[in-house]
């Protein structure tokens, strides 16, 4: 794999290297910013133009990105696009998300475009856009945010334009331009540009195999996702509604504090053995130091086997359930509960069609 690697490294430094920083659609890194908004944004999309803007410190990839804000650098997690990974990423070449060379050139374009946009030798600037104004962070630690070019261009849009990026609805639709985004990934995919171009990432030198990434499959299971978040999102506007987020310590506390039966939704993470044998289902959590699972006591496993719990885990399957329950905190303040009936529980969403 080393070996591999360096031979498209080598590749990626000379011929394919002038490929990567070539701009489609007629504008270029150091060009007037509105050039690029008319060459990559429906005529339709309101500009934000922010009103504070921050150094740019690091451009990793096309989706990754370091600023400096109030004083201390931030990584920035770009919502709703999800960048191919660059060679030597140590992502592994297996499943879903390989290392590939269109992964590499997209890093350099995205460098290169970066670099362009600084002025008189300062550093480029960009702004940012929270959803609802909150900001909120990954597993990782890094703020999730729409990165808004200095004349208001959506970064994220321009990237699914060009076909750089799919519109990454995995984690849910864009609440920000989600009918602009969807309009781009179909422009972008009937003209065959970027990711969406049967010939990007075919095998280029002689003896590497080629990283392909199967979105074909991935849209149907992340639009699933998402349209299973959107249906939650509907049932948690019900008035009166006892509804708990169980990746939201908050509202667990507060649900656990009521002592009362809640609705209960979130996204499967993993299914391990109890040391008594039960069934433990762990749901997943955006911070280190929370956690809440369900207990399945093991004389009451056959009861779920037709539920196919370890299947919700799976890629390709819907991640998102939801069940009733009692919920409690321990004294280390992880919050669990315990369930013996499979039929307060169902999928939150379709499962997705795939081909």
């Amino acid at each position: 794999m080393q070996n591999e690697r360096r031979l498209l490294s080598r590749a990626l430094t000379t011929t394919a290297f002038l490929a990567a920083i070539t701009l489609p659609l007629a504008w270029s890194s150091s060009g007037p910013l509105d050039g690029v908004a008319q060459a990559t944004a429906p005529a339709a999309v309101k500009k934000i133009v922010p009103t504070e803007l921050y150094d740019v410190e690091k451009v990793v990839d096309g989706d990754t990105i370091h600023i400096m804000r109030h004083g201390k650098i931030e990584k920035l997690r770009l919502l709703c696009v999800d960048t191919e990974e660059k060679i030597g990423s140590g992502t592994s070449a297996a499943g879903t998300k390989p290392p590939t060379v269109f992964g590499e050139e997209c890093a350099l374009w995205a460098q290169s475009f970066f670099a362009g946009l600084a002025k008189d030798g300062a550093k480029p600037q960009v702004g940012l856009h929270f959803p609802g104004e909150k900001e909120e962070r990954d597993f990782y630690g890094r703020l999730l945010c729409y990165v808004i070019l200095p004349d208001g261009t959506d970064y994220q849009l321009m990237l699914i334009e060009m076909g750089k990026s799919p519109y990454f609805s995995k984690y849910g639709w864009s609440a920000f331009h989600h009918a602009e985004y969807l309009a781009a990934q179909n422009a972008a995919r009937k003209a065959q540009r970027g990711i969406w171009d049967p010939k990007t990432n075919a095998a280029k030198t002689p003896g590497v195999p080629s990283a392909q990434r199967p979105y074909d499959r991935l849209l149907p299971w992340w639009d699933a996702r998402a349209d299973a978040l959107t249906a939650i999102a509907a049932a948690c506007r019900v008035p009166g509604a006892k509804v708990c987020d169980t990746d939201n310590p908050a509202a667990l506390a507060e649900a656990a504090k009521s002592g009362e039966v809640f609705d209960c939704y979130g996204e499967l993470a993993k299914i391990s053995e109890g040391a008594d044998g039960a069934m433990v289902v762990h749901f997943r959590a955006s911070k280190r130091d929370q956690a809440f699972v369900v207990y399945i006591p093991k004389e009451k496993r056959d009861a779920f086997k037709e539920l196919d719990l370890p299947g919700a885990t799976e890629e390709f399957r819907q991640n998102y359930l939801w069940f009733k329950t009692r919920i409690t905190a321990d004294p280390k303040g992880y919050f669990k509960a315990t369930s013996e009936d499979p039929a307060p529980w169902k999928r939150a969403g379709p499962e997705p069609k795939l081909p």
